[in-house]
């Protein structure tokens, strides 16, 4: 490696430079311009503006010992809050360090957990580094690319960052890879650091760089021992107030320290953290009533809705700045989401959360209210400006776990074995996971990827299950979606995974507006079932697009519905049918509505979905699951769970989504036919289905349809017969 890079010297010459140049705040043209790096024109005066913002971060007294271990040790962990910089300044630092060297190992790539922070990071630093974004500095995030041939540092999403890996598994495209909030640990993430160790074997010259919000704990620093860790200087602290507030109240005391800080006129912002959606809409139109009370002197409370996982960027406008105090209401578990909000001054924390624990003997989610971990809770302290205040909710001495639970012990892995099997054909074969998943959790995810046909006889991907993993998409759904390729309905099935795959279209508006709300989507429900509906909400949509004198934002605002989650199902349906379309699978023509196409829309759903069927046992509603023996109900939402008389209520049932918590609900349904589930479900795992009348019910018909069968063999001539209607197992199976 060249000497340039060896020491400290060379780092505090750049810092020097950058030092005296941000003394400069104007640059006369007979000056000697100096020549940006990465683009080779000159720095504007912006470029000093913010270099002298970059300077006063708590990360800029950490640059030269970060640039001197970064050129002698293949990993280094940085740990340090929202607000000092890392995630900013590190990615820029091992860019030059990169150009140093003439990019001879490649360029820098910073994976985020979330996408919307991914993007403003990219905004961000193209605007510091003075180049433009989508050239220089770029970002990739599910749908969305901003990148260049020219681009030298790139932020996306952990999961982009795993799908990169499946045509590049040694990521050699990459110099300096950067996993940012590692303390989170997503499933992603925690794949991303087993994988890294293993490639930066084969790989000496690679270098990893790992940033957390807060210090690390005992297992990351274990599995990463000869790391240097540094850590940063904290900001100055705001000052945080403790109350004996138990779980149980801290939702009401919430609204009512928001309402007391606006009623004393303290200037600012509040951010609140509540557990649920549900707590969040309901606080909503607390405070919107609450609203109408206030004083016109004390000025407007404006409370804004900060859903977790939803596409979109804060709704927070210069305009609305100062005109009003705005509350943010979040579950959201991403502090960090928050560290642009320069107005902010309050933070409220619940000091809960809401978490879903996968179970793996019934194939469904637990969501369980638990308390934050410590990592969380200062990162919520460091939120606010020094002058502002945080509440915490709860007692001072109340134990908070150390560490965040990591996802990978309490989420379905099912498409992250599909993906290190894939990885496998990549010729990487192992994964040292610092926690390793759950051993039935791996046995489920295996039997369900078996049932899916996506495995061979020897455990390796078969055929069918290297296309299923070409698709961002749960494994049962691309085995819906290549199903469809056989039954003749790609378009309609692609247009229910896009819906399925984006954010909940249905809006929950106000109170008093909500049985409006209900009565418009009426319009949208579809005899077969849910599935249907979603196909219905996406064609008037499309079709409103297309009007030249329709607005289609009045649209949804008439009926209720999501233009965002509307527009980002139409994106995944683009790129799904542009991954069609690239493997060569047939894309059928519309034929919604016709009786054939509704029945092979139905085959293909089960040819993924037979292992989330259900039947009404008594008629009233109660949903015995043939797979556990749980008895659920349908969700409010559901075009079946009005029990308007439009739709009775079906017997056979197959089901998207089951939550076994306090509402114990089964969501986005379709009617079906035992026969259709007999013809499509595997004979192995009907056999293993265990007792019930349910199974014995399908067994007789199963029964009586062999002996027809035979029956009809002994008549004919042994010529080769058709396929029944009832058999054991479908083609694609």
């Amino acid at each position: 490696m060249s000497q340039v890079i060896t020491g400290d010297k060379y780092w505090e010459d750049r810092v020097a430079f950058e030092t005296e140049g941000a003394r400069h705040e104007h640059i006369n043209d007979d000056d000697v311009l100096q020549l940006n790096q990465f683009d080779g024109l000159p720095y504007s005066s912006r470029f000093y503006t913010l270099l002298k913002e970059r300077m006063d971060l708590p990360v800029w007294k950490a640059k030269c010992d970060f640039m001197d271990k970064l050129a002698n040790r293949q990993f280094v962990i940085v740990s340090g809050t929202a607000k000092t910089g890392r995630s900013s300044q590190i990615p820029q630092w091992c860019t030059e360090f990169c150009l140093s060297v003439q990019y001879q190992n490649g360029m820098v790539v910073c994976s985020q957990v979330h996408r919307q922070h991914t993007v403003d990071l990219a905004l961000r630093v193209a605007d510091e580094m003075d180049v433009n974004i989508g050239h220089e500095v770029g970002y990739s995030i599910p749908l969305e690319t901003c990148c260049s041939g020219d681009t030298v540092l790139r932020y996306c999403t952990d999961d982009m960052l795993l799908r990169e890996m499946m045509s590049d598994p040694m990521l050699e495209h990459y110099g300096v890879v950067i996993i940012d909030q590692a303390h989170e640990r997503t499933v992603s993430t925690d794949v991303l650091l087993g994988l890294l160790k293993e490639i930066a074997l084969q790989r000496p010259e690679l270098r990893v760089v790992l940033l957390t919000a807060t210090h690390p704990g005992p297992k990351l620093l274990n599995h990463y021992r000869t790391a240097p860790l540094i850590q940063l200087e904290e900001v100055c602290s705001a000052e945080v107030v403790y109350t004996g507030t138990s779980h149980k109240d801290y939702f009401c005391s919430a609204l009512r320290l928001v309402l007391e800080i606006h009623h004393s006129q303290e200037e600012g912002d509040i951010v609140v953290f509540l557990a649920t959606n549900q707590e969040i809409d309901l606080a909503r139109d607390i405070l919107c009533r609450e609203e109408a009370d206030i004083p016109p002197h004390l000025g407007e409370l404006l409370p804004i809705s900060v859903y977790p996982g939803l596409a979109g960027s804060l709704p927070m406008t210069g305009e609305e700045e100062g005109r009003c105090r705005r509350v943010f209401l979040t579950s959201s578990p991403n502090e960090d989401l928050f560290w642009s909000v320069h107005t902010l001054n309050f933070v409220i924390d619940g000091g809960v959360q809401k978490r879903s624990v996968y179970n793996p003997r019934i194939r469904a989610n637990s969501v369980a209210i638990q308390p934050i971990s410590r990592s969380q809770a200062e990162s919520r302290k460091q939120l606010v400006r020094p002058t502002g205040k945080t509440f915490c909710l709860y007692p001072e001495d109340t134990p908070l776990p150390s560490e965040t639970r990591p996802h990978i012990l309490e989420s379905d892995i099912t498409s992250t074995v599909l993906f290190l099997k894939r990885m496998d054909i990549g010729g990487l074969s192992h994964c040292d996971f610092m926690d390793r998943p759950d051993p039935e959790c791996l046995m489920q995810a295996l039997e369900d990827l078996d049932y899916l046909a996506a495995l061979d006889d020897d455990g390796n991907l078969s055929e069918i299950g290297i296309i299923m993993s070409e698709f961002p998409l749960e494994p049962q759904m691309a085995k819906t979606l290549l199903a469809s390729c056989e039954f003749d309905c790609v378009n309609e099935v692609v247009t229910i995974a896009a819906m399925l795959a984006a954010p909940n279209c249905f809006l929950i508006p106000r109170m008093e507006m909500r049985l409006e709300a209900s009565q418009r989507h009426l319009k949208f429900q579809h005899p077969e079932g849910d599935h249907f509906t979603l196909i219905n909400i996406y064609k008037a949509f499309k079709q409103n697009q297309q009007e030249p004198f329709v607005s289609v934002e009045k649209w949804c605002q008439d009926y209720f519905l999501s233009l965002s989650a509307l527009q980002t199902a139409d994106a995944i349906r683009s790129e799904l049918t542009d991954i069609l379309r690239r493997i060569e699978l047939p894309v059928s023509m519309p034929s919604f509505g016709s009786k054939g196409n509704t029945l092979n829309i139905k085959r293909a759903l089960l040819a993924g979905f037979f292992m989330q069927v259900a039947r009404d046992v008594d008629s009233s509603g109660n949903y015995f699951i043939l797979t556990h023996k749980h008895v659920a109900q349908i969700h409010p939402l559901s075009a079946y769970g009005t029990k308007t008389p439009k739709l009775g209520l079906p017997e056979w049932i197959l089901f998207h989504e089951y939550t076994f918590s306090e509402d114990n609900c089964i969501r986005t349904l379709t009617h079906i036919s035992p026969e259709e589930f007999i013809q499509m479900a595997p004979q192995y795992f009907f056999y293993n289905l265990p007792p019930s009348e349910s199974k014995d019910i399908l067994q007789n018909m199963l029964d009586k349809g062999a002996e027809h069968y035979k029956a009809k063999k002994i008549k004919k001539s042994p010529s080769i017969e058709s396929i029944p209607e009832v058999t054991a197992s479908c083609i694609i199976q």
